[in-house]
């Protein structure tokens, strides 16, 4: 029996080697020629991995969820530490100097001659859909519109205000957080100040996302009373209302 756990023992001893990934390093120059991203545009020494697809560039760049590309990395036997913290990978079609890191963003760096680098849509978006890391490229412009972010996690995750076309210049304020309460909802809204807690039931009056104020009719009374979306079927009123409307205000504003 003793000999029989050793062997088990020096077969998981031998085996871990081979279950580890290989070590990649991003490479300092990213560009896709072909319109498709591969690991080995993305990684040096990705070896045997290097076809592996990770995205379609359809427009000069392309810009892609770092946690996205190093989970494709894993599951090709690679292994990316991501030591820099990055949110977000920029890749464009020529090759263009190394790189900046900007606020966890690596982007394409400016053109010369004044022009600089805008968030664009990589494709037409409809109302209500999701921006994801694929739908947004850097283009080439001679003025960055005022309300053109320059952080791409400003605008992904977020739903389309309206429907969005494609090639236009990215804005902060065409996108809002995702309803997660809807019309006519039953939703809990909840009180909480000074060790008193008091919660009723209410109908939303109109579709909000975390952080968003709404209109909620007491279901009981007929009451309308305005809450903050804390949740789905949740909202909170009063003080902590203020603050979290608050601070959504601020984040927006200083995207």
């Amino acid at each position: 029996m003793r000999g029989l756990l050793l062997l088990a023992a020096a077969s998981l001893a031998l085996a871990g080697p081979a279950l580890a990934g290989q070590p990649v390093m991003l490479k300092a120059t990213l560009f896709a020629p072909d319109g498709v991203v591969t690991l080995g545009d993305l990684f040096d020494g990705a070896g045997g991995a290097a076809r592996v697809p990770v995205a379609s560039r359809h427009g000069t760049s392309v810009a892609l969820n770092a946690q996205v590309v190093q989970a494709t990395a894993r599951r090709a036997g690679l292994d990316w530490a991501n030591e820099e913290g990055l949110k977000t990978i920029v890749i464009s079609g020529a090759p263009v100097s190394p790189a900046a890191a900007a606020g966890g963003v690596t982007r394409v760096a400016a053109a010369a001659h004044g022009n600089l680098d805008v968030l664009t849509y990589a494709r037409n978006i409809a109302a209500g859909e999701l921006v994801a890391p694929e739908d947004l490229v850097w283009s080439k412009v001679a003025a960055a519109p005022a309300d053109s972010p320059r952080d791409p996690d400003a605008l992904i995750g977020f739903a389309a205000r309206r429907p969005l076309r494609a090639g236009a210049a990215a804005l902060t304020r065409d996108v809002a957080a995702p309803q997660i309460i809807k019309a006519g909802d039953i939703i809990t809204v909840s009180f909480q100040a000074d060790g008193i807690a008091l919660s009723l039931q209410g109908k939303a009056l109109a579709g909000a996302g975390v952080g968003e104020a709404l209109n909620v009719e007491n279901t009981q009374s007929k009451k309308v009373i305005q809450a903050v979306v804390t949740g789905p079927g949740r909202a909170i009123v009063g003080q902590a209302a203020q603050d979290l409307k608050a601070g959504r205000s601020t984040r927006i504003a200083t995207r």
